[in-house]
């Protein structure tokens, strides 16, 4: 196996996500196999605590022996994008990079910093998640190597101990907000909910978006949002849930109120799975016996293990430098070809990852880890589910969202009525985006 070179950045000066061109390139370009070694760079953050980088270049290069992957390690959360396209910008970045947040994929594009691997995304699996959503007019200049879903956690002994019946995959919201009061008053402790909402606005909204029917962001219309938030502000004012105010302030963490046995239900991304068994395993998170179950759904016609759930979650992608040595970008096609396909996906399912492409033995391995519940509607909500972006592929989702995360401030913080913030970002929307 070839020793990868580990590269830190160092912080870039502040750059706008308005790139210059980067010279492009379409999917042919390049395309000659190479006829000796080749080392190809590929941007990740954080390795110390996100394996997934390293994981992906040991096997690919153990696959391959005349391939070096060499890693280079940019600072974590937003700094992220904005040292990323610094280094686009100057020519520098690495030959392959992440596009970390699906909101800024077109930007991406748009600049001209990602080539065409249309190529690329023909010869994957039509089943890999958030593989169509990365069209733009016809063409792909990204792939998804995971995928995270959206699903609910539950403690198992806490429902015991409360004498609620378990999730049995047929809930819909209406369900799940009576289930966590029953929670709540059967659990019968003051510093104990039946549910746990954080404070992103994704785990209101990516739910909304998905699962109403002809909801979108590019229409202006965010009514569809209603519903969704006078469920979640009952909940907070009837006790079952802490409060928006009281997760801000504290700065509550999911992971310590569901846990620390804190929370009976959370919603969540599927990352949450191999945290959770990390942090039972360390001594972190009490040791409880917790299941997975659908996220609960708008009405009763996607509930049930006969039928599909409804869920959201924006895919995690890699895509190529248009600025590549042309002699490297076979491999580096090769390479994503890899991390998005069937041995890619099996590599991250054995350090808890969730690839993109789940198969039976993707599923297998995740389940054979020590710690993940062995019943049949956890691998039923792991396996089985339609995946819709929080974030769809458009020009102005980063500046809608921006103002839906205005939206969701003064809503849960109960600053605004709901139907007034809502208007708002509509008013808001018309004037500012597009």
């Amino acid at each position: 196996m070839n020793r990868k070179t580990i590269a830190t950045v160092g912080a870039a000066a502040a750059a706008s996500l308005a790139l210059t061109a980067c010279g492009g390139g379409d999917a042919s370009s390049g395309s000659e196999e190479p006829d000796g070694p080749v080392t190809i760079s590929l941007a990740g953050w954080d390795f110390a605590s996100t394996p997934e980088f390293e994981t992906l270049a040991t096997a690919y290069e153990e696959q391959n022996e005349d391939v070096t992957v060499e890693l280079t390690e940019y600072p974590a959360g937003e700094e992220y994008d904005t040292a990323l396209t610094a280094d686009l910008a100057a020519g520098t970045a690495p030959d392959v990079f992440i596009v970390k947040n699906l909101k800024n994929y077109v930007t991406f594009q748009e600049g001209g910093t990602l080539l065409d691997i249309s190529d690329v995304a023909a010869e994957l699996d039509p089943a890999t998640g958030g593989l169509e959503a990365m069209a733009v007019d016809g063409a792909t200049y990204a792939v998804p190597y995971r995928q995270d879903s959206w699903l609910l956690y539950y403690n198992k002994a806490l429902f015991d101990q409360a004498g609620v019946d378990h999730p049995d995959g047929s809930w819909t919201w209406d369900d799940y907000a009576d289930a966590a009061a029953e929670l709540t008053d059967g659990i019968g402790e003051d510093d104990v909910t039946g549910a746990y909402l954080h404070s992103w606005q994704s785990t209101v909204q990516g739910f909304a978006l998905a699962q109403t029917e002809g909801a979108t962001l590019d229409s202006g219309d965010f009514g569809f949002l209603a519903p969704y938030y006078e469920r979640q502000l009952a909940m907070q004012d009837e006790g079952s849930q802490p409060t928006y105010a009281t997760v801000t302030t504290n700065e509550l963490a999911y992971q310590s109120q569901f846990g620390t046995q804190k929370s009976a239900m959370v919603t969540m991304g599927s990352w949450y799975i191999g945290t959770l068994v990390a942090e039972q395993a360390s001594g972190d998170a009490d040791e409880f016996e917790w299941g997975l179950a659908p996220a609960p759904q708008f009405d009763e016609s996607t509930t049930g293990t006969d039928n599909t759930p409804v869920t959201f979650g924006d895919p995690t992608t890699m895509g190529i430098n248009a600025g590549i040595d042309d002699a490297k970008v076979a491999t580096a096609k090769d390479f994503l070809k890899f991390a998005a396909g069937p041995e890619g996906a099996a590599a991250l399912a054995e350090i808890g990852i969730t690839p993109a492409l789940i198969d039976d033995t993707v599923a297998d391995t995740v389940f054979a880890l020590d710690g993940v519940p062995q019943d049949d509607l956890s691998r039923f909500a792991y396996t089985t589910h339609e995946t819709l972006p929080e974030n769809p592929v458009g020009a102005d989702t980063a500046a809608i969202q921006t103002i839906l995360g205005d939206l969701h401030s003064a809503v849960m913080s109960e600053s605004d009525p709901v139907d007034d913030a809502i208007a708002d970002a509509q008013e808001r929307a018309a004037n500012e985006v597009g």
